[in-house]
């Protein structure tokens, strides 16, 4: 099946001056950025939910989307789209992509069938690797959209529910490690709560805690190396779901003896629904020793809802490149673009056009980072500002070699303070504005 026949050729580089809709202007994988290519660095995956499934639906409306592809949902139709995916994929010289378990086949009237559905599907994926040279970034298990998990998966008050919830993703470990995945990532679509009234919390999060060490333990059992992600998202669907930002889960790891087996998948629109920009979420995590993946969207400020928009914004792309290049980059997670198109941009065509312009965008941020970087200008004005912790009574206190009473000692004898070092924001705001436009 030629899905992408207005395709006719590979997406390629051509250049800022470039007019072509199905051209990157920004985006050259090979071009080096602080010594390593943009395919390196950047590690671009395409989310298989949104890109193949997505049926643009909302919950005011049915699905928008003309997509070829669908049919029955069973497994024949399940294999003729995953072909569709790697032409898509190769077409956009994308070199990742990620899954959820239930995307990718059809479920079936047991765990049983189910599980031989995925199988049969996972060979055609594994054939399209091989041929392509795609590889799997992450996977995951749906745990939200069943009806079973309506009180939650792992936080669930079912022990039945818990329990499916296991097997299903023990069988998506096995297929992740099967198809060679860099990662894991654990999502709790519904693991939260909506009533005090109803809700254990304690009960719940330690369930949470000991489904996730049971994953971890089964890894190690098979033989899956890849990185374990656990990623934040604040509301929708629960009111209070316990993974409600970097900090939050963070300290869940810490407190559950997780902490040298998970780090962050970061998503953009999520970070913004917790009350955070994603950079903070990011430079949080990467100050902990947790940044490990980004799912790449962004929000609307006019909508609070997570809309999975692509990324366009280049001041947002500049200031995640500057954390991530900050952090020394990727090691094993990379830019998944968890997006879809607009309801509105119903044909196939569409999903070039976004994917591209998220591609750019991050392309561009990219390198704005990197010439920030190498000028030295924000780094020497950071420098300033904190300048008194680099000599004198700051650098003492941070070799912890003063307590409240040397503090109190050292003040009595100095007496009034002299003014603090101005913020220059504007300043900053200006210097990256200089590099932006040019």
């Amino acid at each position: 099946m030629v899905a992408f026949s207005e395709v006719k050729k590979t997406v390629q580089y051509e250049g800022r001056e470039s007019k072509n809709p199905l051209a990157y202007r920004f985006y050259n994988p090979d071009e080096k950025v602080e010594g390593k290519t943009m395919k390196d660095i950047l590690r671009f995956s395409a989310a298989y939910w949104h890109t193949m499934r997505a049926s643009g639906s909302d919950p005011f409306g049915s699905g928008t989307m003309y997509r070829p592809w669908e049919g029955k949902d069973n497994v024949a139709n399940a294999q003729k789209r995953v072909k569709v995916f790697f032409e898509f994929l190769e077409k956009l010289q994308m070199p990742f992509y990620a899954f959820h378990d239930r995307d990718i086949a059809p479920e079936g009237n047991s765990l049983q069938e189910t599980n031989k559905n995925l199988d049969e599907v996972v060979k055609v994926f594994k054939e399209e690797q091989q041929r392509t040279g795609v590889k799997l970034l992450w996977g995951t298990a749906n745990l939200f959209g069943n009806p079973r998990f309506m009180h939650g998966a792992a936080t669930s008050c079912n022990a039945d529910t818990y329990a499916f919830a296991a097997a299903q993703v023990k069988k998506a470990i096995e297929i992740t490690k099967e198809l060679g995945g860099a990662g894991y990532t654990f999502w709790g679509g519904r693991e939260g709560y909506q009533s005090f009234w109803n809700t254990d919390m304690k009960r719940e999060l330690d369930h949470l805690a000991k489904f996730m060490h049971m994953a971890v333990d089964y890894a190690k059992e098979i033989g899956f190396k890849g990185q374990f992600y656990f990623e934040p998202k604040p509301k929708e669907p629960t009111k209070h779901q316990y993974d409600f930002d970097s900090a939050a889960c963070i300290n869940f790891l810490r407190a559950y003896g997780l902490e040298k087996h998970v780090k962050m998948n970061i998503e953009t629109n999520h970070a913004t629904l917790a009350g955070h920009s994603v950079e903070h979420e990011l430079d949080y995590a990467g100050s902990q020793g947790f940044l490990g993946s980004v799912d790449a969207n962004t929000g609307d400020t006019l909508l609070g809802w997570d809309t999975d928009q692509f990324p366009t914004n280049v001041y947002e792309t500049t200031k995640m490149m500057l954390v991530i290049l900050k952090y020394g980059g990727f090691k094993t997670g990379g830019l998944n673009f968890d997006a879809k198109v607009r309801r509105e941009s119903f044909e196939p065509i569409d999903l070039f056009y976004a994917h591209i312009g998220g591609m750019d965008a991050f392309a561009l941020g990219l390198k704005i980072a990197a010439e920030i970087r190498k000028s030295g200008e924000i780094a020497q004005l950071l420098k300033e500002r904190y300048s008194s912790w680099d000599s004198g009574i700051g650098a003492e206190i941070e070799a912890n070699k003063h307590n409240f009473k040397s503090l109190e000692k050292y003040m009595l004898k100095k007496g009034e303070i002299e003014p603090n070092k101005s913020g220059r924001q504007e300043l900053f705001e200006n210097i990256v504005n200089r590099y932006t436009f040019k």
